[in-house]
């Protein structure tokens, strides 16, 4: 049930519109941060941008950190370290469960 609600996350739905008016930022900010790698939408077939939840929170992670007055170079860094951090959570808990499994 979680891999299908994270799989649901991760499904992009959402066109450039929709996205820029969900999160109030312009379309054009939007294809900058895809430009610099923040943000990662699927394509469909035809090329067209398609948002997900996840690149949704990810965006609201983005705005927040620049409103701080970090730049993009900086936001690109925290987000690379907030997923290896996340990575490295993960893996800290399956091997805990592994332990205590052995215990």
């Amino acid at each position: 049930m979680a891999l299908e609600s994270q799989s649901h996350s991760l499904r992009g739905v959402y066109g450039i519109s929709v996205m820029s008016e969900l999160s109030g930022v312009g379309p054009q900010t939007l294809r900058l941060y895809e430009r610099r790698g923040l943000l990662t939408p699927t394509r469909t077939g035809g090329g067209t941008r398609r948002y997900s939840e996840s690149d949704l929170e990810t965006l609201r992670r983005i705005t927040g950190l620049v409103d701080d007055g970090v730049n993009l170079v900086g936001v690109r860094l925290i987000l690379s370290l907030e997923a290896e951090n996340s990575v490295l959570a993960a893996r800290i808990a399956q091997l805990s469960e592994s332990a205590d499994s052995l215990a």
